[in-house]
């Protein structure tokens, strides 16, 4: 998929009012990448919150597009603002850039878009990226985050999609052996994913209605 500067589409604006408003001096695409919103003790959590919300209904689908055909910030911006705001006309097009993997950090926020959109559409499409990704042991793309959004998806719609990823001996464990670091650090089971996965949603469920 082509790179385009928001600019050459009119939209010149959007990266500045939307990805690089800063925070204590951090870019919001960085608070958003390192999850420190996600701790009540950071003192600009209430604001930052506020702010996104009120930034996830205002931003047209235009200039979602526009942010999502430019590089990993304004990628992993645009899918926060559109999994907060739950609009699922973006499915297709979150699904096919998480099938791409074209650029690093912003798969995590694919991931949660999908997730927060809920439907066993996104299952599916996480499903897929499971299929074709775990198998990759070569390959440390976005495969934690998009397990535990698919585990979340399976506890909510009483499915069970994930299963036979994480059988033993099955892809997921396959693919954590082949990582550098020991297989059974605590970061690498399907537990930890879920939980990760669980805090951002139920943060973003505290912001917004059901």
């Amino acid at each position: 998929m082509p790179f385009q500067h928001p600019e050459e589409t009119s939209y010149g604006q959007v990266v500045e009012r939307y990805v690089t408003r800063t925070y204590a001096g951090l870019p919001r695409y960085l608070v958003l990448n390192g999850g420190r919103f996600l701790s009540p003790r950071w003192w600009h959590t209430t604001r930052f919150t506020r702010h996104l919300l009120n930034d996830a209904a205002a931003i047209t689908d235009e200039e979602l597009e526009a942010l999502l055909g430019y590089e990993w910030r304004s990628r992993l911006t645009a899918s926060w603002l559109i999994g907060v705001d739950r609009r699922d006309r973006f499915r297709a097009r979150i699904g096919d850039l998480l099938l791409a993997s074209e650029v690093c950090y912003s798969g995590s926020a694919y991931c949660f878009a999908l997730a927060r959109l809920g439907t066993h559409a996104d299952a599916e499409i996480l499903t897929a990226y499971l299929d074709r990704y775990l198998p990759r042991t070569d390959l440390r793309y976005d495969q934690p985050a998009a397990l535990g959004a698919l585990l979340r998806l399976d506890a909510h719609l009483g499915t069970h999609h994930a299963d036979h990823f994480i059988q033993p001996e099955g892809l997921w464990d396959r693919w954590v052996q082949a990582l550098v670091h020991p297989r059974d650090h605590p970061g690498c089971t399907p537990a930890e994913q879920h939980r990760r996965t669980n805090l951002q949603l139920d943060f973003a469920n505290g912001w917004t209605r059901p």
